[in-house]
């Protein structure tokens, strides 16, 4: 059995932290922008952000989906079950906003 140095680390990175620190700013911008995984922001990217608040907590259910929208939501790696809430959530508020107001009393 392998034993960890700091019982509190879960995976180490593979980031070489001193050539890090030994690089200027230009240097760090330079090999962000030739990262096609990194997408910087702007400054109309910050003008236009939005605060999301946490929602209340979530209820835990049990769904059944079609096995392709399963497994493309998990094609996009963790946080799928979040996206589909998202996705759901959407949908939700989108539908809301259309149902006649007296819908809206039919709820409360």
């Amino acid at each position: 059995m392998r034993e960890s140095r700091n019982p509190t680390d879960k995976k180490r990175g593979r980031t070489d932290w001193r050539r890090v620190r030994a690089m200027t700013e230009a240097e760090i911008r330079a090999a962000a922008e030739g990262d096609p995984d990194a997408r910087l922001t702007t400054r109309a990217f910050w003008d236009e952000a939005q605060l999301i608040l946490p929602r209340p907590p979530k209820a835990q259910v049990t769904l059944r989906l079609d096995a392709d929208v399963l497994a493309w939501f998990k094609g996009g790696g963790r946080g799928y079950q979040t996206r589909i809430n998202a996705v759901l959530r959407s949908y939700m508020e989108h539908a809301r906003q259309r149902e006649p107001r007296t819908s809206a009393r039919k709820r409360a």
